[in-house]
């Protein structure tokens, strides 16, 4: 048990890295932190381009409900009762007699 205890006590004073073989427990301290800054760098990149899927998401929603929009306005525009009623103020009316063929026979 006082081994144990002694093994801690020594954990906590941290003798483990001012002994003569604390070399290689430095240099496995520095690959962990190197594997951690890795890992939140990486973290951190992902992050922000989930940031970014996200704006371009609803910039797409944005842009659809606008084309949808004009698309709507553009096929009202395209009705014969609102050309007509357009046309109007120029004072063009619809032809009263129905339009004649005109067809015409060559000879050879």
């Amino acid at each position: 048990m006082a081994k144990i205890s002694n093994s801690i006590y020594d954990l906590l004073k941290g003798k483990f890295l001012i002994q003569e073989d604390s070399f290689k427990n430095w240099r496995f301290i520095f690959f962990i932190v190197g594997l951690v800054m890795l890992m939140i760098a990486s973290g951190h990149n992902s992050d922000k381009k989930v940031m970014e899927i996200a704006k371009l998401n609803k910039e797409i929603k944005e842009l659809r409900a606008e084309f949808v929009d004009i698309r709507s306005i553009s096929m009202k525009m395209k009705l014969e009762s609102t050309i007509k009623k357009r046309v109007e103020a120029f004072g063009l009316k619809p032809s009263e007699n129905p339009p004649q063929v005109i067809s015409v026979t060559s000879k050879k």
